[in-house]
């Protein structure tokens, strides 16, 4: 794991800060509110969403720090499963102006070749850029590439294939070829989309279809066996804490200082990892003397709700101070049923 984490994130803020000089504020808050309306829409599309400049420069100092802790998050899951794993090669498919990269230099440490890939000239550009402002070698050394995103894309090899929020403006044809393509290609492919139920329903087949092509499921599912939701009636996704900028309370109104970023996400290895024994899917209710921790486990046990009262002794303790995403028991917890 990468002990600058932190240096990292507050690189990439400070590299964000200094996008929107000379862009006029309200012409950056129409760009991002139309860019929010498309992103929201139900029609996907085989084309860049990022036009020129104003748009990516607009929506990078508005999302990507959002993208960043989401993919960090993911990132965190595949690494604890792994931990003695480090990738020596990355590829984001769709990265734009590159959130995904800062967040894998932050999750983890060592030289490594970095390519991005996006169909938009101006996001790549722009990623390069803030790259260039960063105290990493890799990023500065990332290779910066067009191409087309979906049927018919071929990405090279690598240790690690990354995919964040890309799906959802594919077609369904686009989609499956590049979930095909990073199953191909990648030791280790992590996909992450919005957490919102139709977001969840694309990572849900996607993971089937990683499954399908030989990987194993290394985060955030317990098992690689059928996900155990009842589709309709619940999702899984989890949530990210991020700082909030002054385009985000411009646009969006509101006087705290941070939200929480909602995303889906699936990692999976064709390299043997150690899942948890089960995750936490929603944020634990804290109760007078007890905790409930709602938790997806074993494939034979699905999902079910964990009672932890101060009769379990350290338990308890770590209980309260249990996140949502987090793996149930912690890992260093004593060996005692609940």
């Amino acid at each position: 794991m990468n002990a600058t984490a932190p240096t990292t994130a507050e690189t990439l803020r400070s590299a964000l800060g200094g996008l929107l000089d000379g862009l006029p504020p309200k012409q950056a808050t129409a760009a991002v509110e139309r860019l929010i309306a498309n992103y929201r829409g139900t029609i996907p599309t085989d084309a860049p969403v990022l036009r020129d400049r104003s748009d990516v420069a607009a929506y990078a100092a508005y999302r990507m720090p959002a993208t960043f802790e989401a993919v960090r998050s993911a990132l965190d899951g595949l690494a604890e499963a792994a931990p003695a794993w480090v990738p020596g090669s990355h590829v984001d498919v769709g990265g734009g102006t590159g959130a995904a990269t800062w967040a894998v230099d932050a999750t983890w440490d060592g030289p490594r070749t970095t390519t991005v890939l996006d169909w938009a000239e101006p996001a790549l550009a722009l990623g390069k850029e803030l790259a260039a402002r960063s105290a990493s070698d890799t990023l500065r050394a990332a290779d910066w590439r067009r191409a087309v995103i979906g049927t018919g894309i071929a990405l090279p090899d690598a240790d690690l294939v990354t995919v964040s929020y890309v799906l959802g403006e594919l077609t369904e044809p686009a989609r499956r070829a590049v979930v095909a393509e990073a199953a191909r290609a990648g030791q280790a492919v992590v996909l992450i989309e919005p957490g919102t139920p139709e977001g969840y329903l694309r990572i849900r087949e996607a993971r089937d279809q990683l499954i399908a092509a030989g990987l194993k499921v290394a985060a955030p599912c317990p098992h690689d066996g059928t996900c155990p939701i009842d589709v309709g009636r619940d999702w899984c996704h989890f949530a990210a804490r991020v700082s909030r900028s002054s385009l985000h309370r411009q646009v969006k109104g509101g006087s705290l200082p941070y939200e929480d970023e909602k995303f889906a996400y699936v990692a999976a290895t064709r390299f043997p990892t150690a899942p948890v024994p089960s995750r936490i899917t929603r944020k634990p209710q804290i109760r007078k003397g007890l905790v409930l921790l709602d938790l997806c486990g074993p494939e034979a046990e699905g999902l079910g709700r964990a009672t932890v009262t101060k009769r379990h002794g350290d338990l308890y303790k770590a209980a309260r101070d249990a996140e949502w995403g987090e793996q149930w028991p912690p890992a260093d917890a004593p060996d005692r049923d609940l």
